[in-house]
C-alpha cells in the first residue's frame, strides 16, 4: 500500500511559532500552517501579487462602514504604490472620509450605549463609532461650498470627486488622512453607483433646491469605468463587502459582452472580503464561480479568484499590507485618461456599427 504522504499528495498542517511575526511571515504562515479563512486570505493574498506582476488593472471596492473605522490611509499606501487603479465605492464611505481630512473628531465608542441617550447627546452610531452631528454639520458646509464651484454642469462621480479631493488638498489640515484627497493628488478616479444614496447626494439635492445643482450623471460612470476596463490587458478587482459597489464594477463586462457586443472574456482576478453567504442569493455573498455564468469572470481564470469570509477591518488591513510591503509599480492615472479612454470605446463601437 502505498504511504500516506504519496496517497494524499498534499501539504501538511505544520504548527509554527508566530513569536515576532512581520506581516509577511503572518501571511506565509497562513498558507503553510492554517486552514479555513486564514488559508483564504493567503490566497488573495498570492492572486493581489499576481494582478501586479501581471499588470492587471485593479479596481477598488468600498461598501460597509470602511472610513469611519480609521483605515483610510491604508487604501492611501495602495495607491501611491500603484498597486489600485480604480475606486468604486458607496457614497458615505467618500463623506466620512472627509471628517478625517478637516481634522473633525469622530471617536471609539460603545455599541451598548442607549441610542436615546446619543441622539439627546447629539452623537449618531455607526455600531462602536460615534460622530458628533456637529462633524456632519460642518462635512456638509464643505461640501456645498465645493459644488458650487461646478454650477450647473452634467458631470461623472469621478469628476465630482476629484473636485473635492482638490478642494480638501487646498483648504484641509489634514488632507493625508483622505482618500478623495490622495485620489486626487494621484489621478486616481473615484466613482460612487448611487449618488443620491449618502449625505454627499443629500447636498447635492439641497444644492438642486437652491437652483444650483451639479447633474451627477451615472451613466457617465458606467462609460468610464467599462473604458477602462475595454482598455485593459487584463482587469482585477478586490472588493470589501460588496453592495452596489462590486455589481458596479462586475458589471462592466456584460455592458461590454451583452450590450456592447464586445467581449472581453470576463475579468482576471476576484478578491472578495465578505460577511454574506451565497446560498441567500444576495449580491455580496455571490462568488465569482456564479460570475462565470453571467460572463463576468473569466472561466478561464476562475483559478485568480478567492472569498474571504471576514470582517474586513480584520481582514483588509493584513491584506492591504501584504501588498503595500511587496510590491510598487508605476501609477495609471486613469483620471488623466478618462476622455482617451471614453473615445477608444466609442470609436471601437462605432467601427462594429459600420
Amino acid at each position: 500500500m502505498a504511504s500516506i504522504k504519496d496517497r494524499v499528495g498534499l501539504p501538511r498542517v505544520t504548527p509554527r511559532p508566530l513569536d515576532h511575526a512581520s506581516v509577511e511571515d503572518l501571511v506565509d504562515h497562513m498558507g503553510s500552517s492554517n486552514s479555513f479563512n486564514a488559508r483564504r486570505l493567503h490566497e488573495a493574498c498570492a492572486i493581489y501579487g499576481k494582478m501586479i506582476t501581471e499588470d492587471a488593472t485593479i479596481c477598488l471596492t468600498l461598501a460597509g462602514a470602511f472610513t469611519p473605522t480609521g483605515l483610510g490611509m491604508a487604501v492611501n499606501s495602495l495607491m501611491e504604490k500603484g498597486l489600485v487603479d480604480f475606486i468604486i465605492s458607496t457614497g458615505a464611505n467618500l463623506y466620512h472620509d472627509i471628517h478625517f481630512a478637516l481634522d473633525l473628531p469622530v471617536y471609539q465608542g460603545d455599541f451598548r450605549m442607549d441610542d436615546s441617550e446619543l441622539l439627546e447627546r447629539g452623537l449618531v452610531r455607526i455600531y462602536d463609532v460615534f460622530i458628533p452631528v456637529e462633524v456632519l454639520l460642518e462635512t456638509d458646509r464643505f461640501i456645498r461650498g465645493a459644488l458650487r464651484d461646478l454650477g450647473g454642469r452634467v458631470v461623472s462621480s469621478s469628476q465630482l470627486h476629484h473636485l473635492l479631493g482638490e478642494r480638501l488638498l487646498e483648504v484641509a489640515g489634514h488632507p493625508e488622512r483622505s482618500i478623495l484627497a490622495k485620489a486626487a493628488s494621484l489621478d486616481v478616479p473615484v466613482y460612487t453607483p448611487s449618488p443620491g444614496d449618502s449625505s454627499i447626494g443629500l447636498n447635492l439635492a439641497a444644492e438642486k433646491l437652491r437652483g444650483e445643482g451639479v447633474v451627477v450623471d451615472p451613466d457617465l460612470d458606467v462609460i468610464e469605468t467599462s473604458s477602462i476596463v475595454y482598455s485593459s490587458r487584463k482587469n482585477g478587482v478586490v472588493i470589501l463587502g460588496g453592495g452596489a459597489p462590486k455589481n458596479f464594477y462586475m458589471q462592466t463586462q456584460p455592458f461590454l459582452s451583452q450590450i456592447l457586443s464586445i467581449s472581453k472574456g470576463g475579468h482576471d482576478y476576484f478578491i472578495q472580503i465578505t460577511m454574506d453567504a451565497p446560498h441567500w442569493g444576495g449580491l455580496s455573498g455571490a462568488t465569482h464561480n456564479e460570475a462565470v455564468s453571467w460572463g463576468k469572470m473569466n472561466p478561464k481564470e476562475i483559478g485568480n479568484g478567492v472569498t474571504v469570509y471576514s470582517d474586513f477591518t480584520l481582514a483588509a488591513p493584513i491584506l492591504f499590507s501584504y501588498a503595500s510591503l511587496k510590491y510598487e509599480r508605476p501609477l495609471r492615472r486613469l483620471y488623466a485618461e478618462r476622455e482617451k479612454l471614453v473615445e477608444n470605446l466609442k470609436n471601437e463601437v462605432e467601427m462594429r456599427n459600420r
